[in-house]
C-alpha cells in the first residue's frame, strides 16, 4: 500500500509540473509580441553568403576577373572629322511605325535616326506598335515614352538630327488621307537605295513614313566614308536611346539587390524564344505540347514564305550544326566545369522563356541561387512601373455547347451499320486551370486565335521586363548567352547586350560559346554529363577562356557585325591606349572588324592607364576556387593531396 501512494504522490507531482509550464508558456505567448518574418530571396541570399564565405566575399580572378587583351579597349563615339550641325531648312520629315521584340525597336530607332542624318531630314518620334493606345496601356505613357525617355532622345540629338514630337498640322491632314508616300525598308537596305529612291521623294512630298518590321532598315556595315554614320549609331544606342526614369531607377535598385552581399552575379539569357526556335526547326528538344506550338509556328513562317525548309526536320542534328539554343542544364553544366561554385547569384534575363519552369529545374538544382526580377522585386513595385491602366473583361471560359437531341440521332444514324461498338465515354470537360496561359488555345483548337485585349496588353509589358533585364545585364560582372548569332539575321536580345558591354568596358568578363563546338564536347560526354572526366572539364575551360579574350571576340564579329552593328561597334566606336599594340587584326570585305581602332585624346589617357582592377594577385590556374587565406590543417593537407591525385589522372571517373 505504501509503495502505491508513493506512486500516486509522483504522479501527482509531475502532472503539477506540466501544468504549472503550460500556464508559463501560455502567459509568455500572450504577453510577448512577435511579428511574422517574411521569406524573400534577398534574405536568403545574403544568408547564405554570410554562412559560407563570410562578409568579404569571393572575387577569383579567374571567374570575375576583367580580360587583360582588352582593357586599353575604351568607348568613343564622337565625330572625328568635320560634322555641321543640322539645318532647320532641310528636306523634309520622316516618321515611321516601328514593330517588333524588344531588340528589333531598339535596332530599328538607331538606323531611323542614321537614316534622317543621311537625307537631312527631320525625325518625328517613332511609334512603337506594340505601346500604342490601343494595346491597352497605361493613360499616362504615349508610345514612344511608354519604354524611353522622350526629351533625353532629343536633346541628346540635337547635335546630329532635328527631331520633334510630330508632324506639323498640314501634313497632318496629308497623312491621314494617304497621300504621303511609304516605304517599307529591309534591314538590309543600302544607303543608295535611300539616296536613289527615298530622297527624291522626299524631297517632292517633304515627308515619308516607314514601316519598320525587320528589326532595321540600314545594312549594318557601311563603306569607310560613312564612318560618322556608325559613330551615330553608337551614340543613339548607348547615350540617347535611355529608358525613362522609373525603369533606370528599378534596374539600378535590382543590381543593388544583387550586389548587396557582396558578391558578383553573373546574368544568363537563355534566348528561348518560340520564334527563333520554330525558325531553326528545334522542336524536338522539347516534349508535349511545346513541341506542338513550335511546329504550329514553323508552318505558319513556311506559309509566309520566312522558312524555305521542310515542316520535320531533325532538331539533334540542328544542334550540333550549332542552331539551336544551349539549353539551361547545358548551360549550369558549363558553368560548374568553369569553377563556379553553387551558390553562385545568377540573373535569369529575358521576358519569355519558353517551356517554362520545366526547362530551368536542372539548372536551379545545381545553381540555387538562381533569381529573375520576379524574385527581386515586389509586386508593387512593378505594377507602379507599368502604370493605371484600365481594366479590362475578363476571358470568361465556357464550355462548349450541349447538343441537341436531334443531333444526337443525326451523328448515331450516320454512325454506320450494326452492330456497333460501344460508344465512346463522354468527354472530359476542359477545367478553367487547363484553358489559362497563353497556350491554352490547343486543348480546343487545331488553329491559334487572335490575340485577346489581355495578351496584347502583356506584350507590352514585355517591353518593360526586357528594358529591366537589360540594365542589369549590361551591369551584371559576367555575362552568358543562350542562344545569340543564330543564323535568322534578326536581332537579338543577347547581341545587343554584349554590343553594350564591349563599348563600354569591353574588360568585363563577356562568354561567347560556340554553341558547334560544345555540341561536340556534351557528345563526348553524353553518359556521364554530372560527372565528367578531367579532361573534359579543362577542354571546356580552355573554349571558355578563349571566347572572353582576342579570339572569342574575331569570331563573335565575324557572325554578329554584318547584321547587327549594336553587336559588335568596333573599331569605329572606340579608340585604343597608345602604348598598346594589337597583334591580331580582322577585316571583313576590306573593312576592319577589330584592330583598327584610333588612339584615345590625351584628355582620356590618364583615365584609362589604370583600367579596371578586381583583384592585382595573380591566382592560380586551378580546379579549385581560392576563397581566402585560412590556416592549413591536416585535414585541409589531405583533401588538397587528394585533389591533385584527381588532377593528374584523367581517367579518372567517380562511378568507378
Amino acid at each position: 500500500m505504501a509503495f502505491k501512494s508513493k506512486i500516486k504522490w509522483i504522479a501527482l507531482f509531475v502532472l503539477t509540473l506540466s501544468l504549472g509550464s503550460i500556464v508559463v508558456h501560455l502567459s509568455m505567448t500572450k504577453l510577448s509580441s512577435m511579428d511574422l518574418v517574411q521569406y524573400t530571396a534577398m534574405t536568403a541570399l545574403s544568408q547564405d553568403f554570410v554562412m559560407v564565405v563570410g562578409s568579404q566575399g569571393v572575387r577569383t580572378k579567374r571567374l570575375w576577373g576583367p580580360v587583360k587583351s582588352l582593357e586599353s579597349l575604351k568607348p568613343y563615339p564622337n565625330p572625328r572629322s568635320t560634322y555641321p550641325v543640322p539645318n532647320q531648312k532641310n528636306n523634309g520629315f520622316i516618321y515611321a511605325k516601328v514593330s517588333g521584340g524588344f531588340e528589333k525597336i531598339r535596332s530599328s530607332i538607331c538606323d531611323l535616326v542614321t537614316i534622317s542624318r543621311l537625307l537631312n531630314a527631320t525625325l518625328v518620334i517613332p511609334e512603337i506598335q506594340e505601346t500604342t493606345k490601343s494595346k491597352g496601356i497605361s493613360y499616362k505613357f504615349n508610345s514612344f515614352s511608354y519604354l524611353y525617355d522622350e526629351e533625353q532622345f532629343i536633346a541628346s540629338l540635337k547635335n546630329d538630327v532635328i527631331i520633334v514630337k510630330s508632324l506639323p498640322e498640314d501634313l497632318k491632314a496629308v497623312r491621314k488621307r494617304n497621300e504621303l508616300p511609304t516605304f517599307k525598308p529591309k534591314s538590309s537596305a543600302s544607303p543608295n537605295f535611300y539616296i536613289k529612291e527615298v530622297f527624291p521623294k522626299l524631297k517632292k512630298a517633304k515627308a515619308i513614313g516607314l514601316i519598320l518590321t525587320d528589326g532595321g532598315c540600314l545594312q549594318s556595315i557601311l563603306p569607310p566614308s560613312m564612318s560618322e554614320l556608325q559613330r551615330l549609331r553608337c551614340r543613339v544606342g548607348f547615350h540617347a536611346l535611355q529608358f525613362r526614369p522609373e525603369i533606370q531607377i528599378l534596374g539600378r535598385r535590382m543590381v543593388e539587390r544583387l550586389r548587396t552581399s557582396g558578391q558578383p552575379f553573373l546574368a544568363y539569357h537563355p534566348g528561348l524564344v518560340r520564334d527563333t526556335l520554330a525558325y531553326h526547326g528545334c522542336a524536338e528538344l522539347f516534349q508535349d505540347v511545346h513541341t506542338e506550338l513550335i511546329q504550329y509556328r514553323r508552318a505558319q513562317m513556311i506559309k509566309q514564305g520566312i522558312i524555305k525548309e521542310e515542316l520535320s526536320v531533325d532538331s539533334h542534328l540542328h544542334r550540333e550544326n550549332g542552331s539551336c539554343p544551349l539549353m539551361p542544364e547545358e548551360v549550369g553544366l558549363l558553368l560548374r566545369a568553369m569553377g563556379y561554385p553553387p551558390k553562385t547569384i545568377i540573373y535569369l534575363a529575358g521576358s519569355e522563356t519558353f517551356g517554362g519552369q520545366r526547362v530551368l529545374i536542372p539548372l536551379r538544382a545545381m545553381f540555387a541561387n538562381l533569381v529573375d526580377r520576379t524574385s527581386l522585386c515586389t509586386k508593387a513595385e512593378l505594377s507602379d512601373l507599368v502604370g493605371p491602366e484600365t481594366p479590362l473583361p475578363l476571358n470568361i471560359f465556357q464550355l462548349p455547347p450541349a447538343k441537341s437531341k436531334k443531333q444526337l440521332e443525326e451523328e448515331w444514324n450516320r454512325a454506320g451499320p450494326r452492330p456497333r461498338p460501344l460508344p465512346p465515354p463522354p468527354d472530359r470537360p476542359i477545367y478553367q486551370h487547363e484553358k489559362e496561359g497563353w497556350y491554352g488555345w490547343i486543348t480546343e483548337n487545331d488553329s491559334e486565335p487572335y490575340p485577346l485585349p489581355m495578351d496584347l496588353r502583356m506584350k507590352a509589358h514585355r517591353l518593360l521586363w526586357d528594358a529591366l533585364d537589360y540594365v542589369v545585364s549590361v551591369e551584371a560582372d559576367a555575362f552568358f548567352p543562350g542562344f545569340n548569332n543564330d543564323g535568322s539575321g534578326w536581332p537579338d536580345f543577347s547581341n545587343l547586350v554584349i554590343g553594350h558591354r564591349l563599348y563600354e568596358t569591353a574588360s568585363t568578363r563577356t562568354y561567347r560559346p560556340d554553341r558547334k563546338v560544345i555540341a561536340s564536347l556534351f557528345n563526348i560526354s553524353h553518359d556521364d554529363m554530372y560527372h565528367p572526366k578531367h579532361s573534359w572539364t579543362l577542354s571546356v575551360r580552355e573554349h571558355l577562356n578563349k571566347s572572353l579574350s582576342e579570339e572569342g571576340l574575331i569570331r563573335q564579329s565575324q557572325l554578329s557585325k554584318p547584321r547587327l552593328f549594336l553587336s559588335h561597334p568596333l573599331p569605329e566606336c572606340s579608340c585604343r591606349i597608345s602604348p598598346v599594340k594589337v597583334t591580331n587584326e580582322l577585316k571583313f570585305d576590306d573593312r576592319f572588324l577589330y584592330g583598327d581602332e584610333d588612339e584615345c585624346p590625351k584628355w582620356m589617357q590618364s583615365d584609362g592607364a589604370e583600367g579596371v582592377k578586381i583583384n592585382d594577385t595573380e591566382l592560380p590556374e586551378d580546379d579549385t576556387d581560392v576563397i581566402e587565406q585560412q590556416p592549413e590543417s591536416d585535414e585541409g593537407s589531405n583533401k588538397d593531396t587528394l585533389t591533385a591525385l584527381l588532377d593528374q589522372d584523367d581517367e579518372w571517373d567517380p562511378n568507378d
